[in-house]
C-alpha cells in the first residue's frame, strides 16, 4: 500500500538509473542513516501557537507542501523533523514523523504540545482499496479505523465526492499491502477505501490533546496496482544492513527492478505536488487567514 513509496523513497534509489546499482543503493541508505543521526534533541524557544500543523511520514510525501511555506525554518528533534513557517498569513508547521502508527502517535504528541495548533491535518499516501480509489485520487477519511477495530470518527465535512475525491473510512495497517487480493479482503473486513500506515496514531493523539484533527490522503497505489514480489522481502528486513543485502541480491535476479524503482518515486514526487495543490485549496475552508500575525 502507501509504505511502499515512503519506504522506497526513503532508502532507494537517488541516482540516476544508469549509475552502478550498487553506488545508488547505498547513497539512499546513507542519507537515511545521516538524518538518523542528526534527529537529536533540539532545544527551541517558546513559539506562539500555530493556526495548523500537518503531518506526513518522510519528506517525499511532504516535499510538494513545504515547498509552498515562506520565510520557513527547518529543525531536526528527537521525534521529527519540523518545517515552520507561513502558508500566506497562516502560521504552520510541517512535521516528518517518520513510518509506523506509533512513530507518528509519538511526534504527534510533541508536535502539539510545542506548537500548540488549532488544526492537525495528517497526510500523505495511501493503498486505494476499492476500484473507485485509483492512484492519483483524493481521499477525505470520514473514520479511521485500525485492524483491531478501534474507529475514530471525523466530524465536519470538508470535501465534496467527485470522481477524483472519495469522502469514507481510511484503515491503518502496521505492514505492506501488496496484492489485490489483500487490499480487496481489507476493504471487505473493514469497510475502508483507502488504507495507510500512521493516520490512526496521528488521530489518537490528538484525540487526547483535545485537537481537531483532518486526514488527507492521495492514493499512490490503486486496487489492481500490485507490486513486484522482491519489495516484500526488502521490506520485511529490520536493518539497513540486511535491507542492503536483500536490495542487492533482487537486483542480481531481476536487473530491471532497478528501473521499477526509479518510476515508483517519480511517481511519488507527482503524487506529493498533487497533494500539496488539494492541501492549499482545502486549508482556507478550515483555517481563516491572521493578517495581524507575524512571520514566525
Amino acid at each position: 500500500g502507501s509504505n511502499v513509496f515512503r519506504l522506497l523513497a526513503a532508502q532507494w534509489l537517488r541516482q540516476t538509473v544508469g549509475q552502478q546499482v550498487g553506488q545508488a543503493i547505498r547513497g539512499a541508505i546513507q542519507g537515511e542513516l545521516e538524518a538518523r543521526s542528526a534527529a537529536t534533541e533540539a532545544g527551541q524557544e517558546a513559539l506562539p501557537p500555530s493556526d495548523l500543523a500537518v503531518l506526513f511520514a518522510i519528506e517525499h510525501e511532504s516535499g510538494g507542501f513545504v515547498d509552498l511555506l515562506s520565510e520557513s525554518v527547518t529543525t531536526r528533534c528527537a521525534a521529527l523533523v519540523e518545517h515552520y513557517g507561513l502558508l500566506g498569513t497562516r502560521r504552520v508547521v510541517v512535521g516528518e514523523t517518520g513510518v509506523g502508527r506509533e512513530a507518528a502517535y509519538r511526534a504527534a504528541l510533541d508536535l502539539i504540545t510545542m506548537h500548540r495548533p488549532a488544526w492537525v491535518i495528517t497526510a500523505g499516501f495511501a493503498g486505494g482499496l476499492t476500484a473507485a480509489t485509483r492512484q492519483g485520487h483524493i481521499v477525505l477519511a470520514s473514520s479511521v479505523i485500525d485492524e483491531t477495530g478501534r474507529e475514530w470518527k471525523i466530524p465536519g465535512s470538508w470535501g465534496t465526492p467527485t470522481g477524483s475525491v472519495h469522502v469514507g473510512r481510511l484503515l491503518t495497517v502496521d505492514r505492506l499491502i501488496r496484492t489485490t487480493a489483500e487490499k480487496a479482503d481489507l476493504a471487505a473486513r473493514h469497510g475502508a477505501i483507502a488504507c495507510d500506515m500512521e493516520t490512526a496514531g496521528i488521530v489518537r493523539a490528538c484525540e487526547e490533546k483535545g485537537v481537531r484533527c483532518l486526514s488527507v490522503r492521495i492514493i499512490s497505489d490503486g486496487l489492481d496496482d500490485e507490486l513486484p514480489a522482491e519489495i516484500e522481502k526488502i521490506l520485511e528486513q529490520q536493518s539497513l544492513a540486511q535491507k542492503l543485502g536483500a536490495a542487492t541480491g533482487a537486483v542480481f535476479r531481476r536487473p530491471s527492478s532497478v528501473k521499477d524503482m526509479w518510476n515508483l518515486r517519480e511517481r511519488a514526487l507527482v503524487a506529493s505536488d498533487r497533494l500539496a495543490k488539494f492541501l492549499t485549496q482545502l486549508i482556507p475552508q478550515i483555517v481563516r487567514e491572521n493578517p495581524e500575525r507575524s512571520a514566525p
